[in-house]
């Protein structure tokens, strides 16, 4: 396409040694890590807020994200961006076998889908040692918190390591809420084993929203949301009645949220 093509001339001008950016030629593969994080919450936050025009413009950074790790490739002579589009074509043909792959007389698959044996297969292709597979392998480090909890759960799921149940879901964030409040009723305090316990919760917490089918990552963005709207509400009725914030007890915030929380309603 010709618009690609225009990208990837724009992208190896920016990196000339002689006429390109300055800041573009300074960078490598982990100065750009960041930016490459934030242009993909940029575009959840635009589908979030159902606003097209900036998601066509965060998906162009996001983009340019994926040109710029595919130039920086070409130059170390690891990849380029045609490798980076063949591999992911290749990829998903190979996990679709029930939709590319061979059919009987009537087009019927006769294949079927095995995304989960698929992958795995791939992941000891990739790195073949004398370590036994784990079910958790390939689970990345880097992703957030409350989205890799998501994903480990999940794959202890597949192999029966999971109540079948919500209730004793429940029981169990109840048990870690309980030995939260037992590591603070300690005559000392030890943050470093209320910290372990606080991740446990918010752990059970995970398990939880995925027993209800909820996306923990996205409701919790959504709460966030939530309280910022309300908190900005009780700045408002605040400013409206001439109060300063910062000089109001807290049954005053409280009463003014509870205002700004019933109107919302």
């Amino acid at each position: 396409m010709a618009s690609i093509e225009r990208l990837l001339t724009i992208m190896a001008t920016l990196r000339d040694p002689n006429n390109g950016c300055e800041w573009d030629r300074a960078q490598t593969a982990d100065t750009i890590v960041p930016h490459t994080l934030e242009e993909a919450y940029e575009v959840a936050d635009a589908i979030e807020r159902e606003n097209w025009s900036d998601l066509k413009d965060e998906l162009g950074d996001l983009l340019f994200q994926i040109v710029f790790y595919s130039q920086l490739g070409r130059e170390e002579n690891q990849f380029d961006f045609e490798d980076v589009v063949n591999g992911i074509c290749d990829k998903l043909t190979r996990r679709h076998p029930h939709v590319f792959g061979p059919k009987d007389s009537q087009g019927r698959p006769l294949l079927a889908p095995d995304w989960e044996g698929i992958k795995a297969q791939e992941r000891a292709e990739k790195s073949p040692s004398m370590q036994p597979e784990s079910v958790l392998d390939g689970v990345t480090q880097g992703l957030p918190a409350l989205t890799r909890a998501y994903k480990l759960q999940k794959r202890c799921a597949r192999v029966g390591f999971d109540w079948p149940t919500v209730p004793p879901v429940i029981d169990k964030v109840r048990e870690e809420i309980e030995e939260v409040e037992q590591e603070l009723a300690q005559a000392s305090v030890n943050q470093a084993r209320v910290d372990e316990e606080v991740g446990d919760l918010l752990f059970a917490v995970v398990n939880l929203a995925r027993h209800l089918g909820t996306d923990a990552e996205q409701a919790l963005r959504r709460a966030n949301q939530k309280f910022e709207a309300r908190f900005r509400g009780v700045e408002n009725h605040l400013r409206d009645n001439e109060k300063n914030i910062q000089q109001c007890q807290l049954d005053e915030l409280e009463s003014a949220w509870q205002l700004v929380k019933k109107a919302g309603k």
